[in-house]
C-alpha cells in the first residue's frame, strides 16, 4: 500500500501537526440571562449550570469569565408579565433595567465586545417576536419597533446588535436608523436562517417568553428548507448586515456550510439550549461524556464553517482549557 493514512494518526504530537481545524475560546460568544433586582442568581432547570443573574452578580460573571479569556458576551433579558404590553415599550424605555446594565457593563468592562437581542418577544404579552394584531405577526408596523429598541441599545453602548425577529427588512431599517443617528460604527449579526426548532425550549423557560398561542412559523424558517436560507442571507447581505447568522447550529450544519461557501461576511452559529440541555441530561445520566460531547460538538460547527459560535458552552470550555 503506497497510502497509509493511519501513519499521520500514529501519536499525539503527528495528529496536532495535520488538524485543519482548531478551536479557541476566542471563537465563542457566552449567551447570559438578566433579571431584575440584586445579589440574585438563579439557576436555570432545564439548563443545569446556566443562571439568571441580576446586574450586580452578571458583572462578576462577566470579570470571571474574562478572566479565562472570553471577552464576548449576549446579554438576553427576562422580564415579568407586569412589565409587558403589545408594543414592548419597556424594550426602549431608557430607565429599562435592561439598558441600564448594558450600560453599566461597557462601563465596567469597555474591553469586552457585547451583543444585545432585538425582538418583541421578551417585551410583549403576546410572546411572540412581532406585532400581533387580529391573531396575525404584523412585518412592517414591527419595523419601527424594533427601530427604537435598536436605537436604544446602541445608545447604550452596544457593540453587536442581533436581530432575531426574522421580520422582513429589519436589517435594512435598522442599518439605516443607526446611520441617521451616529451610529454607524454598531454592528448587526442578523439571524439569517432562523429555523421553527424545537430546540428553543429550555431558552424560553430562561425568559418565560413563549408564544401565547400558536407558534412562529409564519417567520421563522420550515427546517425542511435549505435554498431559502440563500434568499434570506442575500437579502441580509445587501441590506447592510456585517454577520450572518444561523440557528439551531448542530441540526443546521449544512446551512452553516451553505452560507460559508456563498457569502463573503463571516457566518455566526447558535448552539442552542436544546442542543446543551440534550447533553447535559445524558450526561447526568451517565450516558456520555459531557466534556468530551461538548468538544466534538463545537468542533463540527466550527469544521462546517461557522466562524463564531454562540455556546452556553463557552465558559465550560474556557475552564477545560485554561
Amino acid at each position: 500500500m503506497q497510502r497509509r493514512p493511519r501513519r499521520n494518526r500514529k501519536s499525539e504530537s503527528v495528529r496536532n501537526l495535520v488538524e485543519e481545524t482548531s478551536l479557541s475560546v476566542k471563537d465563542l460568544i457566552f449567551p447570559l440571562f438578566l433579571i431584575d433586582g440584586a445579589r440574585q442568581k438563579i439557576e436555570v432547570k432545564s439548563m443545569p449550570g446556566i443562571f439568571r443573574f441580576s446586574q450586580d452578580l452578571m458583572l462578576k460573571e462577566i470579570e470571571e469569565c474574562m478572566k479565562l479569556g472570553i471577552s464576548s458576551f449576549d446579554v438576553f433579558p427576562a422580564y415579568p408579565e407586569s412589565l409587558k404590553n403589545s408594543t414592548a415599550t419597556e424594550s426602549f424605555n431608557p430607565e429599562t433595567f435592561y439598558l441600564k446594565a448594558l450600560r453599566e457593563i461597557k462601563r465596567q468592562f469597555p474591553e469586552v465586545c457585547l451583543m444585545s437581542d432585538v425582538a418583541m418577544d421578551p417585551y410583549s404579552s403576546d410572546g411572540h417576536d412581532g406585532l400581533v394584531k387580529n391573531g396575525k405577526i404584523l412585518n412592517d408596523e414591527t419595523l419601527e419597533i424594533l427601530g427604537r429598541m435598536s436605537l436604544a441599545q446602541a445608545e447604550a453602548g452596544v457593540d453587536i446588535l442581533g436581530p432575531s425577529d426574522m421580520m422582513d427588512g429589519r436589517v435594512g431599517y435598522i442599518r439605516n436608523l443607526l446611520d441617521e443617528n451616529g451610529f454607524t460604527e454598531t454592528s448587526i449579526m442578523s439571524y439569517t436562517a432562523k429555523y421553527a426548532s424545537a430546540f428553543y425550549g429550555p431558552f424560553r423557560d430562561a425568559l418565560d417568553s413563549a408564544p401565547k398561542f400558536g407558534d412562529k412559523k409564519t417567520y421563522q424558517m420550515n427546517p425542511a428548507n435549505s435554498q431559502e436560507a440563500l434568499i434570506e442571507a442575500d437579502l441580509d447581505f445587501e441590506e447592510g448586515a456585517d454577520f450572518l447568522m444561523v440557528k439551531p447550529a448542530l441540526s443546521y450544519l449544512d446551512i452553516i456550510k451553505l452560507l460559508s461557501d456563498n457569502f463573503p461576511l463571516p457566518i455566526a452559529a447558535y448552539n442552542v439550549s436544546g442542543e446543551y440541555s440534550m447533553v447535559k441530561a445524558a450526561a447526568a445520566q451517565g450516558w456520555l461524556d459531557s466534556d468530551r460531547a461538548m468538544l466534538e460538538i463545537l468542533l463540527s460547527i466550527k469544521r462546517s464553517g461557522a466562524k463564531i459560535i454562540l455556546s452556553y458552552f463557552a465558559k465550560e470550555f474556557a475552564l477545560l482549557k485554561s
